[in-house]
């Protein structure tokens, strides 16, 4: 077995590749610059490049795919189609897509919604036997700049909002799962643990909370993901509060990792980092 991580140059992608490598498989990243965790082969492709993801399958028996922050619908339409394109010629026995966030039901007009939407359905007809897994928001948000600081949680959504969050670790385990368990191809496995509330994360952290302007928030993302990645995220924000407040409460009874166990609550990951209770 040879394993293929997609992104493995990012945070998601890269927690996936340490676990797969920790687990003994053998694991080529590839990423834009070449980047890749200690342990794993690295690979440097655009995923724009055919011939290039086309060479990243030598030998490849399994890939999980975490697409770049690039919410550009024909760009995207590319990436997916190289990526898919590839792994049917080699012959991959399992491909795991990471939408990088929970999909609503329907076509919103937000271009970070509607381009993993028109991802995963695409995976899911290719013929490539195929798992999406949908994570809410991730745990390791809380520790950016300016997040959670003197006794105050900032965060772009309103206190009420129930959201599901999930570590990367617990995303990391999913992945295992759902790349080298049995009876997966073709479904959805939507991730994360009970949803709690802005105020509710903001308590058990011994703070209050405040909600974050997204237009200040997308201001700070852009320092950081550039302007672009920027706005499409903060789109997501934007059409969560004014139409999707339930969209990271939902969570499938017993099945939040896929199968790969429990999850980390929001408090168990705070009692975990000192500078929380800072």
């Amino acid at each position: 077995m040879r394993i293929l991580v997609i992104g493995a140059g990012g945070a998601q992608g890269g927690a996936v590749a340490r676990r797969l490598a920790a687990e003994g498989y053998a694991v080529r990243g590839l990423s834009r610059t070449g980047s890749a965790p200690q342990g794993v082969e690295p690979f440097a492709a655009d995923l724009g490049d055919a011939a290039r993801v086309a060479e990243a399958f030598a030998g490849v028996t399994h890939v999980s795919v975490t697409l770049p922050l690039v919410f550009e619908a024909e760009r995207v339409e590319s990436y997916v189609r190289n990526v898919l394109d590839a792994a049917s010629g080699a012959g991959v026995r399992r491909l795991v897509l990471n939408t990088g966030n929970r999909l609503p039901g329907r076509v919103t007009g937000v271009a970070a919604f509607d381009t993993r939407r028109a991802a995963a359905a695409a995976a899911l007809a290719s013929g490539v036997p195929s798992v999406v897994v949908s994570p809410p928001l991730y745990l390791e948000n809380l520790a950016a700049p300016g997040v959670l600081e003197g006794g105050v949680l900032r965060h772009p959504l309103p206190g009420d909002v129930p959201v599901s969050w999930l570590s990367h670790a617990d995303l990391a385990a999913a992945t295992s799962a759902a790349l080298l368990g049995d009876g997966r191809d073709g479904t959805t496995v939507t991730l994360g643990g009970p949803p709690v509330t802005g105020l509710e994360l903001a308590a058990a952290a011994g703070a209050r909370y405040e909600e974050l302007d997204v237009a200040v928030f997308e201001a700070g993302l852009s320092a950081a993901l550039g302007a672009g990645a920027a706005a499409g995220v903060a789109d997501t924000y934007r059409w969560i509060a004014a139409h999707g407040r339930d969209l990271y409460a939902g969570r499938p009874g017993g099945a939040g990792t896929g199968g790969a166990g429990t999850v980390t609550t929001p408090r168990e990951w705070l009692a975990a980092r000192p500078w929380a209770a800072r």
